[in-house]
């Protein structure tokens, strides 16, 4: 059965996945041990994994270093609590970045109350991933916003616009303006845009990721496979760009 799994024989990173069980209409989760399990399936080297509580995501990431990375996902709304945790979790626990979700969260990408995050992840040089694709919230066009007033910092625009079409081509213009946007296709359902996404925004700007476990590995490996990319290219998506983008 291993065999018959898409994407066999490329290396990987997941730009995006989650340890932990979300509740409610979600009903999924999965384990450290579990995420593990499926890495070795789908041969993927690494993954970046949060959670909303990020002691969960501490936890999973001290199982396997090597294998997991971790993003904080703070709540802004939380104000001086919101960057004492960022802060711990970066200097005493490592994290690699930040995790902004503006719909989880109920606030837009530009709001102010997010300003001071961003400028302690731009002051330690942390990448900012933020989800994507949901009115009124996590809007392509908020995350513009928020990477023109902060130039010197690096965002990535999870799911890139997610599952409405004009979200999605909103997510490509708005990482061809602004260079600092990188673009992260979980989750997104146009192979096409994938295709298009490397070829307008940039070859080095685009990662995969799985969002794990709300998508299926084989699912959103193959949907970046068939997209029309070359070898060299498929490498570059799958691998090399977030390796260089996190500097490992």
């Amino acid at each position: 059965m291993e065999t018959s799994l898409p994407g066999r024989g490329l290396k990987k990173i997941d730009a995006h996945a989650h340890v932990g069980y979300f509740g409610s209409w979600c009903n999924v989760g999965l384990t450290a041990q579990d995420m593990l399990q499926a890495m070795r399936l789908h041969e993927i080297e690494k993954t970046l994994i949060s959670y909303p509580d990020n002691a969960v995501t501490r936890e999973a990431a001290a199982i396997c270093p090597d294998r997991f990375a971790a993003l904080a996902w703070i709540n802004p709304h939380l104000g001086r609590a919101a960057l004492d945790e960022l802060a711990c979790l970066v200097e005493k626990h490592h994290f690699a970045g930040l995790k902004l979700h503006p719909l989880f969260n109920a606030y837009t990408a530009d709001d102010a109350v997010v300003f001071p995050l961003v400028e302690y992840a731009q002051s330690k040089d942390l990448p900012v991933f933020i989800h994507s694709g949901h009115a009124p919230f996590s809007l392509p066009w908020s995350i513009g916003q928020l990477a023109a007033a902060y130039p010197a910092t690096r965002f990535v625009m999870i799911h890139m616009g997610h599952g409405h079409g004009v979200y999605i081509q909103a997510a490509l213009d708005v990482a061809a303006r602004h260079d600092n946007i990188w673009l992260e296709n979980s989750g997104m359902p146009m192979h096409t845009k994938i295709f298009e996404a490397y070829k307008r925004v940039g070859a080095e700007r685009l990662f995969w990721g799985s969002d794990a476990p709300f998508h299926h590995y084989a699912v959103e490996i193959l949907r970046t496979q068939v997209s029309g990319l070359a070898p060299q290219e498929l490498e570059d998506v799958f691998y090399n760009n977030i390796k260089k983008f996190m500097r490992w």
